[in-house]
């Protein structure tokens, strides 16, 4: 049985996300050298050695969320206890909670600091997949199916933008818009909840209508498309990181030999580090991290696909979509496609919390796919086996009788 458990597991998603995080430890250390030492006043390898203990960590938790049953997760008890778990991380903030990049995100754990906002994006996903799983035979009763699970989104949603941390409020709620996309609902419902997102999003743009509006976020906006205009100062980081992906190349000017790292980007090590790899690794660098983090996506959507379990299959679908939203917006700010939100890249960039949630989320999809596998090459060919059996056997020809000659033909 252990045996045929450990084939089942798919190792060719575990050896890309182990590469991609190596990958990242190595260019975290590359980008933040001058960061610790110039802007912190750190030593040269202090995020390199911390980052080192979150990929450390990080193994464990994968570990166990590649073990643990993904289908217990789908028990009330387990859930209960999940979003109390959540919503009193969210509200802790505001007690305990302390400022970084603007936004009250962080609550301090000794030496080390966690950010409940990065855990609730992969509880959305578990929460919103077990109940739209059970409740799949009134999926498109708006009152019983559909609706009520959507409290809990908005009420994360809600906790985190008013942080103020929009970005990550954004991501939740595309999570969850994907998730529910993907739980059968029709056409009907879907305009329903369309209808019911934008009053939402009005009500929250005139509730927070001086930080969403404010003269940081708005120079966000109109920089972005032309970031040289204004090159000394709301186009600053966006016309660094230009300058870093331009002197590139091909090939890149080699690992270490970044400029743009010596103060000029703002966040080297964390937002900023795909600017870094292309200054330093080229196109050949960028093209292996977006190939590694597209493989990840997409095996995960193939999966979520080829799962017969309605729980697996929305898991799948909700992780791989986590994944690749948060790295298209982190790309697509770096390289001036949208404007700038301050997202890390998954596997990639420095960061604790968000290395500890993703490796969480890919034992969880790791552990669909043995499941799924499992079920599908041993538990067929045992039924396969069963059915032989109970097939009574001929003994030679003696019962043996020739078909007629008039019905060969």
């Amino acid at each position: 049985m252990l045996k045929n458990i450990l084939k089942s597991y798919d190792y060719t998603l575990i050896v890309v996300m182990v590469l991609l995080s190596l990958f990242g430890l190595i260019m975290v250390y590359s980008a933040s050298i001058v960061a610790a030492i110039q802007r912190y006043d750190y030593p040269s390898d202090f995020f390199f050695q911390k980052q080192k203990w979150n990929l450390f960590i990080a193994g464990i938790v994968f570990l166990v969320g590649a073990v643990f049953p993904y289908k217990a997760m789908k028990s009330t008890r387990f859930l209960v206890s999940m979003v109390l778990l959540i919503i009193g991380g969210l509200l802790a903030i505001f007690l305990f909670g302390k400022v970084a990049g603007n936004a009250l995100s962080w609550i301090e754990l000794g030496k080390r600091s966690i950010q409940p906002s990065e855990f609730a994006k992969l509880s959305v996903i578990i929460y919103l997949s077990a109940v739209y799983s059970k409740k799949q035979p009134i999926i498109n009763q708006f009152n019983r199916g559909i609706g009520p699970p959507l409290l809990y989104l908005v009420i994360i949603c809600g906790l985190v933008a008013i942080q103020p941390d929009f970005g990550t409020a954004a991501i939740i709620a595309a999570i969850g818009g994907t998730i529910v996309l993907s739980s059968g609902i029709n056409m009907k419902n879907m305009l329903v909840l369309l209808g019911i997102a934008f009053l939402f999003l009005l009500i929250i743009g005139l509730g927070f209508k001086e930080e969403i509006f404010s003269e940081t976020r708005q120079d966000r906006l109109t920089s972005y498309s032309d970031p040289f205009a204004d090159e000394k100062n709301s186009g600053y980081h966006l016309a660094n990181s230009y300058y870093a992906i331009g002197s590139g190349g091909i090939k890149g000017l080699g690992l270490g030999q970044s400029v743009q790292k010596l103060g000029y980007l703002p966040e080297p090590h964390t937002d900023f580090i795909i600017s870094v790899i292309s200054e330093e690794l080229g196109v050949l660098g960028v093209g292996f991290v977006i190939l590694a983090l597209a493989y990840i996506v997409l095996r995960g959507i193939y999966i979520g696909l080829r799962c017969k379990d309605p729980f697996g299959s929305l898991l799948a679908i909700g992780i791989s979509s986590m994944i690749g939203i948060q790295a298209f917006i982190n790309l697509g700010g770096a390289s001036g496609v949208i404007p700038l939100t301050g997202v890390p890249l998954p596997f990639v960039s420095y960061g604790g919390s968000s290395l500890l949630q993703l490796a969480l989320a890919m034992g969880v999809l790791v552990n669909v796919s043995m499941f799924m596998n499992f079920e599908e090459k041993y538990n067929n060919k045992d039924k396969t086996e069963k059915h032989l059996k109970a097939v009574p056997k001929r003994n030679g020809t003696k019962n043996f009788k020739p078909v007629s000659k008039s019905h060969r033909y």
